[in-house]
């Protein structure tokens, strides 16, 4: 059920359009730091995972720089369609880290011709899900109010589960979730 969303064009548009809602939030409240007026600074991502039919404005990470002479701070708002520097979009590396039978060679074969990702990257995400993220201020925060506790060993399956909804409001749920990881300072952790 979720393999559809990794396809459909109608959701990667519509968490472009999240992201751009998150901008405008940054951009209105100013630099972080000093209160002064945040300038148009995005950057180009080369993701890798996304619908090859969506244009280049999916590549584009929305950031702001400060405009005040002695600050000029980045400002990077949250996402939902970038998680942290990973190369991969966030939807990519959640949902086959999320896979709840595994990756069988009959499905890294398909993965592989259709996303481009092999075995040792989807070690790396399993291993970030359940050692890094897992060790972050972040998690250990969130995941304090989380009732009964989310079993971290499936992570982030297991945290996915606890969104309602359909398969895309609760993926949609989950990115939002993730958002203070996805920007700003948090941002350089990853």
């Amino acid at each position: 059920m979720y393999q559809a969303l990794l396809a459909d064009a109608k959701f990667h548009e519509q968490l472009l359009a999240f992201d751009r809602d998150l901008a405008a939030q940054r951009r209105a409240a100013g630099c972080p730091d000093c209160g002064g007026a945040l300038h148009q600074a995005n950057y180009r991502r080369k993701p890798r995972g996304r619908p090859a039919a969506l244009g280049e404005e999916h590549d584009r990470r929305f950031s702001f720089c400060c405009s005040v002479d002695g600050c000029r701070d980045r400002s990077t708002p949250p996402s939902l369609r970038f998680l942290g520097r990973k190369v991969y979009l966030a939807v990519i590396v959640t949902l086959i880290a999320a896979m709840r039978d595994g990756v069988t060679e009959r499905r890294l074969g398909k993965l592989a011709t259709t996303i481009g990702v092999d075995r040792r990257t989807v070690a790396r995400w399993r291993g970030w899900w359940l050692a890094s993220f897992t060790a972050t201020p972040f998690w250990r925060a969130a995941s304090a109010g989380l009732m009964p506790p989310v079993d971290a060993s499936r992570l982030p399956a297991a945290l996915l589960e606890r969104f309602a909804g359909d398969a895309e409001e609760q993926l949609v749920a989950f990115l939002s979730f993730l958002g203070p990881i996805t920007g700003g300072p948090s941002m350089q952790a990853f």
